[in-house]
């Protein structure tokens, strides 16, 4: 089984399917996804739509990102201005069923973001949304970090040494280009900020042989 980690998406459907278009997933494959589906990019709604018929053809692991613990928070509270500042308002926008403005989320779609994972772990990679707390082992931060750590985690990247027994595969700190350090990975390039220099690459990574693979932004 070949095992692909899939950076940052942010509701760039087109840039997605050039991706996978790139890695022709076979059946035999397992897709894992770091979050961060929805937000910033103009289709949301194709991308959770595409997620969904995806895990029907190829196994798929979907993890959560910040964006959608406050999609989450609108859906159960009906808290908005932290999701609104960060980019939910596009994400409604590619609900939006007619003219006068009626959103619609289909329940399908936010049982799709509330069964989403904070991390997934193999015996030589972890997988998570933003990071680990650099100074404390793997199995420190599982028992000790709460869902803040997870999802909006930067600390690692600045760190000298980390305390961690294998590799951390993450996205959520847009770069120019991929991390790849002996522990810890990073593939989120950044493709919703394709208007800013050195960003605009859909980023995945096939596992253990650090295979990086990428598109260029395609949502104009």
């Amino acid at each position: 089984m070949g095992l692909i980690a899939i950076g940052d998406i942010h509701g760039c459907a087109k840039s997605f399917d050039a991706l996978l278009r790139t890695l022709d997933p076979s059946p035999d494959d397992h897709l894992l996804f770091v979050g961060d589906y929805i937000d910033r990019g103009p289709d949301s709604k194709g991308v959770i739509d595409r997620l969904l018929s995806l895990r029907e053809e190829v196994e798929c692991t979907f993890l959560r990102g910040n964006h959608e613990a406050m999609m989450l928070d609108y859906l159960d509270n009906g808290t908005f201005r932290l999701w609104g500042m960060n980019g939910g308002v596009s994400t409604l926008e590619s609900y939006r069923e007619d003219e006068e403005g009626s959103v619609g989320i289909p329940s399908t779609h936010a049982q799709f973001v509330r069964d989403t994972k904070l991390y997934h772990e193999t015996d030589d990679f972890f997988f998570v949304h933003a990071g680990l707390n650099p100074h404390r082992t793997i199995a420190e931060n599982r028992a000790e970090e709460g869902e803040d750590t997870f999802l909006w985690e930067r600390g690692h990247l600045e760190a000298e040494e980390v305390a961690w027994e294998k590799t951390v595969v993450c996205g959520h700190t847009p770069q120019p280009t991929p991390i790849n350090r002996d522990k810890l990975i990073l593939i989120d390039t950044g493709c919703v900020y394709h208007m800013q220099p050195g960003m605009g690459r859909l980023t995945a990574v096939r596992l253990p042989e650090r295979e990086f693979v990428d598109v260029a932004y395609a949502d104009r």
